[in-house]
């Protein structure tokens, strides 16, 4: 810190000065007192306030040229809050206090972006290992194929579920990519969720038919929501159903009327999930005794599903028993455009 720069902050004090000597002088004179009493009373006065000037400047010099040094020292600036020197000023000690909640701010927001990178990484390198298996299988059934009039019907229909096991994958890579920013993608619209589940059950048929899964669908209700990430929601939780099948796969899908909205619910026979591990199959890479069961499992579907579902206000919830099978709900809130029809 410089002086002069210091003197000018200063300059507002030294005018008070200055008018309160000039008015100590006239009133001075005033009272009959003499002209060199009063000259020695303002000497004086100049003297203190130019010492009381010099000794500020040198404590604020010091003060800020420790915080330069520390500055210059440490790699992470943003905690310089954390390590002000102290200071016996009030305005110091409560700027200090400023800054640490700032900082405290900024570096739970960096926190969160790191978590969110490391996630994302973390993501992408098992979704590389999920997604390997499809191509790999790919890739033998065209080796099987070189020879002359080796393809068959059969093996057109293995490409084609292969392909859809990657069409999968890539959707939900590119939805977890999209999800911190879903509602720029948004489109609520009035949406037939026995179109919907229909239109994802006829995506997936090569993979329930080559499982022998049986499903029906039985959902006679409209909802004001997003069509697009609904198929999502309900493609991933119908290849769960099907991952984790009984010998003989069945579920439904089928909505009931509330008081408060409608319910859409997705219910199959399958290995079910043990209790200690139903409230925690949303979380972000669980997996559970029935995902270390399968090699392929990221425990990132639901924690997707559940995700879209706060993003979209619909409520999820699962109930399950053990070889009985897996209940999920989706509870779509009633719309005001619902209620004027």
């Amino acid at each position: 810190m410089k002086l002069m720069p210091f003197l000018k902050d200063k300059f507002m004090l030294l005018i008070l000065h200055v008018i309160c000597m000039g008015a100590l002088s006239a009133f001075l004179r005033l009272t009959g007192y003499g002209s060199a009493g009063s000259a020695l009373i303002l000497i004086f006065w100049t003297v203190i306030l130019a010492l009381w000037l010099f000794i500020t400047y040198r404590e604020r010099k010091r003060y800020f040229d420790e915080i330069d040094k520390i500055l210059a020292e440490i790699d992470q600036r943003y905690l310089l809050g954390e390590l002000l020197p102290y200071s016996c000023r009030l305005e110091d000690r409560l700027y200090k206090k400023m800054m640490h909640l700032s900082n405290k701010s900024v570096i739970e927001k960096i926190r969160k972006t790191e978590d969110a990178r490391r996630d994302y990484r973390e993501y992408i390198e098992s979704w590389v290992h999920e997604i390997k298996t499809p191509i790999t299988g790919i890739a033998l059934i065209c080796e099987n194929g070189r020879r002359p009039g080796s393809v068959t019907q059969e093996n057109l229909r293995e490409i084609s579920l292969e392909n859809q096991k990657i069409e999968n994958c890539v959707d939900k890579v590119l939805y977890y990519a999209r999800m911190e920013n879903v509602y720029k993608d948004f489109l609520i619209q009035k949406t037939d969720l026995q179109k919907t589940a229909e239109e994802v059950l006829a995506k997936n048929r090569l993979f329930l038919i080559r499982h022998q899964v049986r499903a029906e669908v039985c959902c006679e209700d409209m909802v004001y929501t997003d069509g697009k990430w609904i198929s999502f929601i309900l493609n991933q939780m119908i290849g769960n159903s099907v991952k984790y099948r009984s010998e003989s796969p069945v579920f439904l899908i089928y909505t009931e009327r509330e008081k408060d909205g409608v319910r859409l619910t997705i219910e199959d026979n399958g290995v079910g999930i043990l209790p200690e591990e139903l409230s925690r199959i949303f979380e972000k890479g669980f997996t559970g005794s029935n995902g270390r069961s399968h090699k392929q499992a990221t425990g990132m579907g639901l924690y997707l599903c559940k995700r879209l579902c706060e993003r979209l206000e619909i409520g999820l919830s699962a109930q399950s028993q053990p070889g009985r099978g897996t209940k999920m709900t989706l509870d779509f809130p009633v719309s005001n455009y619902i209620k004027r029809e």
